[in-house]
């Protein structure tokens, strides 16, 4: 199973991937839910996970709050995506919505081609996880969805199966739903409310084999 860490800058990296992490979610902010990190955290994150065999995948958010953005925004997340490759970043992390709830295709079209444009280690560039931009969808959108990010080749969809502050053991059904409808096509992570001493009863409930979470392995 792998354990994606969410990482809040370096601090807890080293530590985490000791513990058991195979991949880091690196971010600031998370108070906010997580925003784009430094280029300094970005670069000596980098160096570090990959010299471990740890992949990295960067955080593009440009801010707190709702998951529309602005044309100036998406600028902004374009810059920071071209940013993140340089430094040799595994994959990156966004999402977006319109007013609606809907995926702003428009704007995913622009960065899914961003992450895409080929690197030194992939010709297909980098991975991409499309974030918890996924539970303010209405529910009903949620499936057509998961067609589109796969069929526009983003590889997996954090989500928590429901709105956030919501108990994760309640969110297992959605999950499992999820799950099973993006077999073979992408990879759903459950997260939030996942921790070490749960993370394998989630796994194995919902059917997955990647859980997420900033106590996702044991610190300390």
């Amino acid at each position: 199973m792998i354990k994606e860490f969410c990482a809040e800058n370096f601090e807890h990296v080293a530590e985490a991937i000791d513990a058991g992490a195979k991949r880091i979610e690196l971010c600031d902010n998370l108070a906010v839910g997580g925003t784009t990190p430094s280029y300094g955290v970005i670069a000596h994150t980098c160096e570090y996970a990959l010299s471990h065999g740890v992949a990295v995948m960067t955080m593009i958010r440009p801010r707190g709050g709702n998951f529309v953005y602005s044309d100036e925004e998406v600028e902004m997340m374009l810059d920071d995506i071209e940013v993140a490759r340089s430094l040799g970043s595994t994959g990156v992390v966004f999402g977006c919505l319109t007013e609606a709830g809907e995926l702003d295709i428009p704007a995913l079209e622009r960065l899914i081609a961003m992450a895409h444009v080929p690197t030194v280690e992939s010709e297909r560039g980098m991975r991409i996880t499309f974030h918890m931009a996924f539970d303010a969808m209405p529910a009903e959108l949620q499936f057509d969805a998961i067609d589109w990010l796969s069929e526009h080749g983003v590889d997996r969809i954090l989500t928590h199966g429901g709105l956030a502050g919501t108990n994760i053991d309640d969110n297992i059904p959605r999950l499992q739903e999820l799950a099973e409808y993006a077999a073979g096509s992408l990879i759903i992570l459950p997260g939030a409310g996942i921790t070490y001493a749960n993370a394998e009863q989630v796994a194995s409930a919902v059917g997955v084999s990647e859980v997420h979470g900033t106590k996702i392995v044991k610190l300390g």
